[in-house]
């Protein structure tokens, strides 16, 4: 029952969340509240739209790579890829962004279709965790935002590096059952199934599956990108100097703040680099590392994957491991 109201209930946000994007596109204006004025309504509407198409490319790459992996990529192949031995797994998962550079919106379809060939759930959740941050991209873009400081780009590669081998080694001794909403084996039937009907033309079959997980994801994802642009018009950005400078406070604040922005990994160094005079290094590394693990738009998508225990215990092992790790960095360096 509770699984019927939520499903229901993300359907109906979804669909006023569809008539508003039909309403900005149609140029036509938002229903005004009392409490809104004309340049709330206009800054939500720039927001709300800018992280749609800014992670829309990426979920469409996710989907098709997905796709790809479903039609053309046996299970035989999948573990002939991965290491047996769980140090080299969690090691080739690390750098595994490098082969396929996506944002954090891309990744999670297709490791979900990672696990159902084969993939260990804790390889899985590290490349999950890694892919968003150890990639050429993100790295040229942090570099660049932080022009002056080159350290920091080097420092959040490390940082993210350790922070996934950490949880990979816990899930790998601590979560033996399958943790996905669908079980391998209803996969298994639901795929000979389709198999079956899809048999003489693969290419029918990738179009649908392609267009089956682009709408899964899709409505989580504009339900967190509303939610989003929602919090970003109405927080003040001014008190943020009050408390960058707190040992403990900065971390804190940035991850949350990290959690409800949810930027693109592409995106969010230019946003850290802004906030270098008001905080610390460690609490930009934390927002630079915690964001594309972790954050609000990304957690949907999650849950739309994994048993909701799965995902919290595992945002609460990234929330603690980052803090933990950067808090650490600023301490040495």
């Amino acid at each position: 029952m509770p699984s019927t109201i939520f499903r229901v209930s993300m359907h109906a946000i979804t669909a006023i969340c569809f008539l508003l994007i039909v309403l900005i596109i149609m140029n036509r204006d938002i229903p005004q509240l009392s409490l809104l004025t004309a340049d709330h309504i206009q800054s939500f509407k720039t927001m709300f739209i800018s992280i749609l198409l800014e992670a829309i490319p990426f979920i469409l790459l996710g989907v098709l790579l997905s796709a790809l992996l479903q039609n053309f990529v046996s299970e035989q192949t999948i573990r002939r890829w991965i290491p047996t031995n769980p140090v080299l797994g969690i090691l080739f998962a690390c750098v595994l962004g490098i082969l396929f550079p996506m944002c954090e919106c891309g990744m999670i379809p297709v490791v979900r279709r990672l696990i159902m060939k084969g993939m260990p759930v804790y390889i899985a959740v590290v490349f999950i965790l890694t892919g968003p941050i150890i990639n050429p991209i993100v790295f040229a873009a942090t570099f660049m935002a932080f022009r002056n400081h080159p350290y920091m780009a080097y420092s959040r590669m490390g940082l993210a590096f350790m922070v996934a081998a950490v949880i990979g080694v816990l899930l790998y001794r601590f979560v033996k059952s399958n943790p996905l909403r669908i079980s391998r084996t209803h996969f298994s039937s639901q795929e000979s199934v389709e198999g079956h009907q899809h048999q003489g033309s693969r290419f029918t079959s990738f179009f649908v599956h392609a267009s089956d997980e682009f709408f899964e994801m899709g409505k989580y994802l504009v339900f967190g990108s509303l939610l989003t642009a929602l919090i970003q018009t109405f927080m003040q950005r001014e008190s943020l100097v009050a408390i960058g400078q707190g040992p403990v406070s900065s971390h804190l604040f940035m991850m949350g703040f990290a959690y409800v922005l949810s930027l693109c990994s592409t995106s969010d160094a230019f946003v850290a680099s802004s906030f270098q005079t008001t905080f610390t290094s460690g609490s930009l590394l934390t927002f630079l590392v915690l964001g594309p693990m972790l954050d609000f738009k990304s957690t949907l998508m999650l849950l739309s994957v994994f048993k909701t225990k799965f995902v919290f215990v595992l945002s609460v092992l990234v929330a603690m491991t980052v803090l933990s790790i950067s808090m650490l960095w600023e301490v040495l360096s």
